[in-house]
């Protein structure tokens, strides 16, 4: 397996999630299905609750925004179950989560809702957070050498913080230095980058960010920062191009710090 130098100049890592530090299958197989699987039931249940509230706010704005920009959404058809304004109002969220899901949507009130209904199956054991075995050692060796490691994903801050605290290889939250979400911008646009070096507190070439979608590394590349293509199984096939364009690993095992021991 191939060394790929780290760019000297580095000093913090930014780390996507999916298919980066964690199997997308995890992901579309586990994750993803327990939404779908306990929506319903989760909202009947928190419904009068302040948080369920405002998940159900963000998600109404969110309709209001798609409905402004013109953009489909699921046509609510007469149900004749549904006897009440509640069971109505909830059945309506449901069919929004749904389409929003199978539209592969990111946006932050989806996130939000699902890293709040994540919280209780990583609490009781019913699922635990999926990470390549070359993952924990690598960020281990990393900060050992002085390095920062961050994380960005369009799962929600709290997603992410469950998913490494409650993981196969346990709590592992202390080795990460920050998160950041869809709150700073999405992973496609390059001012999310700029601000990400703004919270930081370093020039946008001092970080070296790993993602498997070529679509974010070309915007992390316009705003200046160093970037790195993970290539795993099951991971979206790269073309010709982009494997052209980028530097590629297979595993963070690759990575090496040069000059530093």
């Amino acid at each position: 397996m191939a060394t790929v130098p780290i760019p000297a100049g580095t000093s913090a890592l930014l780390l996507d999630i999916e298919g980066t530090t964690t199997p997308i299958t995890f992901v579309k197989d586990i994750l993803f299905p327990y939404i779908r699987e306990h929506l319903e039931e989760h909202l009947s249940n928190h419904w009068e609750e302040d948080e369920c509230k405002q998940d159900v706010h963000l998600l109404k704005k969110q309709i209001e925004e798609d409905m402004k920009q013109n953009r489909s959404c699921p046509v609510h058809a007469v149900d004749q179950t549904v006897h009440t304004d509640e069971e109505k109002a909830i059945r309506e969220v449901v069919d929004n989560v749904l389409w929003q899901m199978a539209a592969d949507r990111k946006s932050t009130a989806l996130k939000q809702l699902q890293g709040h209904m994540w919280r209780s199956a990583y609490a009781s054991g019913r699922i635990k957070g999926e990470i390549y075995q070359d993952v924990i050692p690598s960020i281990k060796r990393w900060k050992g050498q002085g390095l920062k490691v961050y994380v960005y994903s369009s799962g929600s801050v709290e997603a992410q913080k469950l998913l490494f605290g409650h993981s196969v290889e346990g709590d592992v939250l202390d080795l990460f230095d920050g998160h950041f979400d869809t709150c700073i911008g999405t992973k496609v646009e390059g001012k999310s980058y700029e601000k990400i070096a703004a919270k930081i507190g370093c020039q946008p070439e001092e970080i070296t960010f790993l993602t498997d979608v070529a679509r974010e590394a070309k915007a992390a590349e316009e705003a200046g920062l160093n970037v790195l293509v993970v290539v795993r199984a099951g991971n979206m096939e790269l073309t010709d191009e982009e494997r052209a364009n980028y530097k590629l690993i297979t595993s963070f095992n690759q990575l090496e710090l040069m000059g530093r021991v």
